[in-house]
């Protein structure tokens, strides 16, 4: 008797998640159909400053002092008015941090109001008056939570199918509408990288198996000219020892896959050569050295780097940065069973370093390490930066909302932080101490997998071995790559996290 294996969703070419759209007001636009006014906060409701409203809603000062509204940062008071309801929300000081916020609880207030009345949708369009002082960094703030604060990843019978509403930002006179507009335009597809990281973390590993992610690349880059994915499959990677990758993928009877997205602009000529590489792991069980089954359901998110990555060079193509960029996603599904790789095995990665097995819950550096060395190796990367959910000492040590840096790259680390501070991603600077470096070393094989000391720092230790003199910086995501809650643009679920980073990054350095 056999019995057929459970159906799973289609979500073949879901991605990304349908999102709000913001522009700025123009006349050739029907009016919206609700209004949102954003404040800056005041000691008390009497002298919260209101931009200029219609006439039909003069009356919502006389609320607002009647509802003791101060305008903290993500404050948020919907007040009845004719013809709709008016949002007041409240940006505190102004920070660009308190305007993505801002932003982010706007979104969220206007998708419940519409969810709520799925037959008759109110707020298809959204106008957000902005007081007379806001900048363009500002815009750009508020454009970013509006685009993600809503964001939800369902997979439901009754999922609701109204179309995104509309948010038209109406900028104060002082400002450039053309650069103001070129700036919003950036800003959505940064922020759609995220959406896009997301999409991918989130999808459930009944679907997403290692096949399933890299053809999921493929299909996001169709609509990108010049942006080319090639993916490599398991007897590819046999042939040419990727080790690492075979054996964390060995005990899942869904093979691995290698992933390389190239973004060659016609411009860039012989400049330099940024890689990111990005962990995979579709689903982590931790092999024969098992997880505790608590909190195991969160590892269909393990590849969250390896979808930063992903999104992020699909984002670097879609805004034409004349700058050579790589990505690379070793694909592999952490299983177990009876050809499950095993604690004290020595495996040989690609270029021919051996690594010794002491955990098979560490199998998220033994795909980067194979990944590194072909960059290296084969790509002539210039720049080398991995992203990866790697250790749970960097959650220990910098919670759930910053991201830990690695590198002995000291211009590198100021350029990925100051490229995470611009876009609303907090990064950390840990210390690679070579104190440890001694402990990579191997008794039987060159490296060991998980040398003792500090999990963080040791981990991308061994990643170094495995750069050669190439400028490279490690970014664990371990904390931020995932949330329990809301709050600011985060969403509960995958995160998105260090997506927007890394398109950053591309950025700055193709101004140079």
């Amino acid at each position: 008797m056999s019995v057929s294996p459970p159906s799973t969703p289609d979500l073949t070419g879901r991605f990304p998640t349908p999102s709000p759209t913001v522009v700025l007001e123009g006349d050739d636009r029907d009016r919206s159909t609700a209004i949102a006014a954003f404040v800056v906060g005041a000691d008390d409701a009497e002298s919260v400053r209101l931009p200029d409203l219609p006439g039909t809603y003069q009356g919502v000062r006389h609320w607002l002092t009647t509802a003791g509204f101060t305008g903290k940062a993500g404050s948020i008071q919907l007040v009845p008015a004719d013809p709709e309801p008016a949002w007041v929300v409240g940006v505190g000081a102004g920070t660009a941090s308190d305007w993505r916020r801002a932003g982010a609880v706007l979104a969220r207030a206007v998708r419940d109001r519409r969810a709520a009345e799925p037959e008759q949708p109110v707020a298809d369009q959204v106008t957000a008056l902005l007081p007379e002082e806001t900048d363009g960094d500002a815009v750009v703030a508020l454009a970013t939570g509006l685009l993600l604060g809503g964001y939800r990843f369902r997979v439901s019978a009754d999922e609701p199918r109204l179309t995104p509403p509309t948010f038209l930002v109406r900028p104060p006179a002082a400002l450039d509408p053309v650069a103001t507009g070129e700036a919003l335009a950036e800003a959505s597809v940064l922020a759609e990288a995220t959406s896009v990281a997301r999409d991918l973390a989130n999808t459930p590993s009944n679907v997403k198996d290692p096949a399933w992610l890299a053809d999921s690349a493929a299909l996001l880059a169709e609509d990108v000219p010049g942006l080319d994915v090639t993916v490599r499959d398991e007897t590819w990677l046999r042939d040419r020892g990727f080790g690492g990758v075979l054996a964390v993928g060995g005990g899942s009877r869904r093979p691995p896959r290698l992933v390389e997205l190239s973004w060659r602009p016609s411009d860039s000529g012989t400049g330099p050569h940024l890689v990111l590489v990005g962990k995979g792991i579709t689903f982590d069980t931790g092999g024969l050295s098992l997880k505790p089954a608590e909190g195991m359901h969160l590892m269909r998110t393990d590849m969250a780097g390896g979808g930063a990555v992903i999104a992020a060079v699909r984002a670097v193509a879609r805004l034409g940065l004349p700058i050579r960029v790589t990505g690379l996603v070793p694909c592999a599904e952490n299983h177990v069973s009876g050809s499950s790789y095993r604690p004290g095995d020595v495996v040989r990665h690609y270029g021919g370093t051996t690594t010794e097995i002491t955990n098979t819950d560490a199998e998220g550096r033994l795909v980067l390490a194979d990944a590194l060395a072909y960059a290296v190796r084969d790509l002539g990367a210039d720049v080398l930066v991995d992203v990866a959910t790697l250790t749970g000492a960097m959650k220990v040590s910098l919670g759930l909302r910053t991201g830990g840096v690695l590198t002995d790259d000291d211009e590198l680390a100021r350029e990925l932080v100051s490229a995470g501070e611009a876009v609303g991603e907090a990064w950390w600077r840990m210390p690679l101490l070579d104190e440890y470096a001694s402990e990579v070393t191997g008794e039987i094989g060159d490296v060991r997998q998980c040398p003792p000391g500090p999990g963080g720092i040791t981990a991308a230790l061994f990643l170094r071995e495995f750069t050669g003199a190439t400028r490279w910086a490690h970014l664990d995501v371990a904390g931020p790559a995932r949330s329990d809650r809301d709050y600011a643009e985060v969403t509960t679920g995958a995160s998105g996290f260090a997506a927007r980073t890394l398109v950053g990054l591309a950025r700055d350095r193709a101004r140079r």
